[in-house]
């Protein structure tokens, strides 16, 4: 089998720059790469950035190619004609505006509008750039706690989340683009940041089952992929939900019935160093349930886990099936095209009369 027709493998890495180098294709054309994920770093412009999307998609056609473009503050591709969509606190603001021309109702559903608005243009524009998938949207809720969470929340009331984020993810499937709730069972209590600190929640499980897990629940079937939180809940696992078997396959597969991709959070976060090495990581997530990990920011580190991650042919077989429902099934419009497109330009209209853009 040719490289560039191998199924793809459990590992989602980045690349350095604006263009690929010699090192990044090689890592790509690995047989453990099963995506690569994109950064702001990676994007100087639309055509720059198509360039490179084409070149990794003429290495391996079967990557994901994937990006954490939710709105707000975390939005890697703002410039050259790209939406600079709103903060998902913006729809939950929107949602409980009280007015005295608007119902309560009314409200409601003008903000489940936004937000399918908002879904399809943020997918619709990455597709026109060659990326197949976005993580989002954000599932945790706002307990005014979390800075690292904060406005990327939607709302405090898990209903409201589970709607906004069922209305947005609609927006996206319209462009097919499939969607990844994160941080599973919920990061908006804990304090800490995972990036650089190891967050802790001491809630019981009933607890956040109750109010946090709810949006995964009843989202159910519509929900594509699952990112798990660099948190531990030590009144359930000593380890953080994303390297627990408590929870991503008791809880998160068999109690909550979720059948999508499970993908760790970034194994170079200070979240993730309670697991110890890149590699030890890898092997206690994928052995936990996830389908997928990813490791960014540390080329060395990705390095190393291409050399010496173990994967048995039934995990790698497993996986690839899940990560390839994540894959776009129709073209899509390039972007001159989208432009005129009346869906396209409805959404728009839509977010600027609601002065969301």
């Amino acid at each position: 089998m040719s490289k560039s027709t191998m199924n793809p493998g459990p590992v989602t890495l980045d690349v350095v720059g604006l263009e690929l180098n010699t090192e990044d294709r090689r890592r790509i054309r690995d047989p453990l790469t099963g995506g690569v994920i994109l950064f702001g770093r990676n994007f100087a412009n639309r055509q720059q950035l198509t360039k490179l999307t084409g070149e990794i998609k003429k290495l391996r056609p079967d990557v994901l190619i994937s990006i954490d473009h939710e709105g707000g503050r975390v939005q890697r591709c703002k410039a050259d004609g790209f939406t600079h969509l709103p903060a998902m606190r913006k729809l939950g603001e929107l949602w409980s505006a009280k007015s005295q021309s608007i119902h309560a109702a009314e409200s409601a559903a003008l903000a489940m509008a936004a937000a399918t608005a908002c879904g399809y243009i943020l997918a619709a524009e990455l597709r026109a750039c060659g990326v197949d998938f976005s993580f989002t949207p954000v599932l945790d809720l706002d307990f005014g706690r979390s800075g690292v969470i904060g406005d990327r929340s939607f709302s405090r009331d898990p209903q409201i989340v589970f709607a906004l984020a069922k209305s947005l993810n609609e927006g996206l499937r319209l462009a097919d683009m499939a969607n990844c709730g994160k941080h599973f069972p919920g990061h908006g209590w804990a304090e800490a940041d995972s990036h650089v600190a190891i967050p802790v929640d001491e809630r019981s499980l009933t607890e956040i089952l109750n109010d946090d897990a709810k949006p995964y629940e009843w989202l159910d079937l519509s929900l594509a992929a699952v990112m798990p939180a660099h948190v531990i809940y030590p009144k359930v696992d000593k380890n953080p939900a994303g390297f627990s078997s408590v929870w991503l396959h008791s809880i998160l597969r068999q109690e909550l019935g979720f059948e999508g991709v499970i993908f760790s959070d970034d194994l170079s976060m200070e979240g993730a160093s309670v697991a110890g090495s890149v590699v030890k990581g890898a092997e206690l997530a994928l052995n936990a349930g996830c389908d997928a990990v990813l490791i960014c920011n540390r080329p060395d580190l990705a390095d190393q886990l291409l050399a010496k991650l173990k994967v048995s042919q039934a995990k790698k077989s497993e996986s690839m099936e899940r990560l390839n429902c994540l894959m776009p099934k129709s073209p899509a419009l390039a972007w001159d095209d989208l432009q005129d497109e009346a869906q396209y330009q409805h959404a728009k209209g839509l977010l600027k009369q609601f002065r969301l853009i």
